[in-house]
């Protein structure tokens, strides 16, 4: 992997649909991050919502959103001020390069001039996702010890982690 090559996430804008809908996860996990179509369609629909684009140099290789409204997230309110991560993946063919790392850091530096007033960020990963369990805690998210039974594909882990 080039080291040097720039991780950046922006807002998605109509100019980067086109190239997202070309973007795909590997068979296997689509059990766990739904189709980015009907995200970004979701996305445009629900206020709160913040679609975003996964750069590398100014390709996109990825994509998630931020839900300013955390409660949407497993379906509960916390006790401090929290934003949620949703949809969060890599396209697969830049999958295994570490990109997906240093894109999540790149989305918490963001996060902390986007809204500063946030002090977590909530996530659910589905209990079967290793891979993406052992991306999380690396990046300094807990796990709750809660599970989340409403997801489509069985019970999901919910995770925090304090925002800087």
């Amino acid at each position: 992997m080039e080291k040097s090559a720039a991780i950046r996430v922006m807002q998605v804008t109509p100019d980067w649909r086109p190239a997202l809908l070309q973007l795909r996860v590997t068979a296997p996990q689509r059990d766990f991050v739904s189709d980015i179509a009907p995200s970004l369609d979701d996305a445009e629909r629900c206020p709160g919502s913040t679609p975003m684009v996964i750069l590398r140099n100014d390709e996109p290789i990825g994509y998630y959103r931020i839900e300013m409204h955390a409660a949407s997230i497993a379906e509960r309110e916390y006790d401090r001020p929290a934003v949620g991560l949703r949809s969060f993946f890599i396209d697969h063919r830049w999958q295994g390069q570490g990109l997906a790392s240093r894109a999540l850091a790149a989305a918490i530096d963001d996060l902390s001039t986007r809204h500063p007033h946030a002090q977590l960020l909530v996530l659910l990963v589905n209990c079967r996702n290793l891979a993406a369990l052992r991306l999380y805690l690396r990046a300094r998210f807990i796990d709750t010890g809660q599970l989340y039974h409403g997801g489509r594909a069985g019970p999901q882990h919910l995770l925090w982690r304090e925002l800087p």
